[in-house]
This record gives C-alpha cells, sequence and structure tokens, in this order.
C-alpha cells in the first residue's frame, strides 16, 4: 500500500537522509546547550549588579549574540563557507553543516538562558552569596538547577528550529532529507519524496518536542 503511495521513494536514500537529519541536529543541539549556556551565563553575570559585572564584556557579549542570531540562516551558511572548509575540509555532507548550525543557533539560545537566568528570585542568589558561596557554586548549585526547567523548554524549541535549520543546509548539499527533498523531489518532480522527507521531519519534531516536554514536567516542581 504504501508503494502504491510513494512509487519514487527510495527508502535506504530515505533512511540514510533521515538519519544525516537526526545526526546534525543531535551534534548541534548539544553543542547549542553548551555554548548557549555559556553565553547566558557570561551575560547574566556581567550584567550590573551581578558576580562579574563588566560593561564592556556584557556590550560586546550582548552585540555578538545579536548579530549573529540576527543573521538569516542560509546567508550564514554562504558567509562561513570559508571557516567551513577550513576546520571541516570540505563544504559538503552532514560535518559540513555543522559550524553554521552551531553558530547560527547558539547565540539564539544564550539570549533565552539569559531570560531564564533573569526570571531567578534574586533573594536565592544572595543567599548563597550571604553564606559564602563562590561563583562557580552560585552558577552550578542556584543559577543552573532553578532555571533548568526553563533551559530544557529553550533548548527543545532551539532543537526544532535545528531540525528547520539543516533542511535549509541541505540545499546547498549537506545531505539530510532537506537534501533529499530538494533534490530527488523538487528539483525532479517527484511529490511523492517531497511529501515522505516532510512527514519525516514532522516526525522528529513531534519526537523532540513529546521529550523536551516529558523533561520539563519531571523537572518543574512547581
Amino acid at each position: 500500500m504504501i508503494e502504491e503511495w510513494f512509487p519514487n521513494v527510495k527508502w535506504d536514500k530515505m533512511w540514510e537522509a533521515t538519519y544525516e537529519t537526526l545526526y546534525m541536529s543531535a551534534i548541534s543541539t548539544f553543542f547549542t546547550f553548551v555554548l548557549g549556556i555559556a553565553l547566558g551565563v557570561l551575560l547574566f553575570l556581567s550584567s550590573p549588579g551581578q558576580l562579574w559585572k563588566n560593561r564592556f564584556v556584557n556590550v560586546v557579549t550582548g552585540a555578538v549574540v545579536n548579530i549573529f542570531r540576527s543573521i538569516p540562516f542560509i546567508i550564514l551558511i554562504i558567509l562561513l563557507i570559508p571557516f567551513t572548509t577550513f576546520l571541516v575540509g570540505t563544504m559538503r555532507g552532514p560535518n559540513a553543516a555543522l559550524p553554521a548550525l552551531i553558530i547560527g543557533a547558539a547565540p539564539f539560545y544564550g539570549r533565552m538562558v539569559l531570560i531564564a537566568l533573569q526570571e531567578i528570585d534574586k533573594g536565592v542568589i544572595e543567599a548563597a552569596k550571604s553564606m559564602g558561596a563562590k561563583t562557580r557554586t552560585i552558577i552550578f548549585k542556584v543559577l543552573l538547577p532553578e532555571s533548568m526547567p526553563a533551559l530544557i523548554s529553550g533548548i527543545t524549541v532551539t532543537a526544532i528550529a535545528l531540525v528547520g535549520y539543516t533542511a535549509m543546509a541541505g540545499i546547498i548539499g549537506a545531505g539530510g532529507l532537506g537534501n533529499l527533498a530538494y533534490l530527488d523531489g523538487f528539483q525532479r518532480g517527484r511529490d511523492d519524496v517531497t511529501l515522505m522527507a516532510t512527514i519525516l521531519i514532522l516526525i522528529i519534531v513531534f519526537i523532540i518536542q513529546m521529550i523536551g516536554d516529558m523533561i520539563v514536567k519531571q523537572l518543574d516542581k512547581r
């Protein structure tokens, strides 16, 4: 039955493209989570009235975050081609998409981290400071645990955006379902290939959202 609805779909290629999309999404989400938290914490702690208050660091970091999260992803890929080629050795394939995915998403997530940290009750931070807690302790024992539900919710939204970014990256040969939908589907007039690739992307998105919601529900004690 499914072969009748999708006669042009080559399933070995479809599963390979699905794996490439999952690979790009998973790796870029992990590094986006790490770098985004680092950026968000730096923005928070360097802001006025915080532990590392430093106007220069705060302004420069904020500017970098705003610039990179404002550049359309497809343009960012093109701008980063020399850097990607230097780093990976090629501008094609899943690995070549990773620098642009991470650089495009980490500042976006970093701003979400900052918002989450700003929502923490200041009394909790002041209590930790009054007890002589070091900055490292405040970060890992107060800031991150207190904001974790919001951080997970934010990375869930970012991971879903990254799945969409991988589809755009496919247009320039990064592989994945976007690449398959464009080359084997759109360019050859095979609507069933494009439709199946779209369905698989939607399934991936729904699964990411479901997992994210479950984790947030477990962490949120309110």
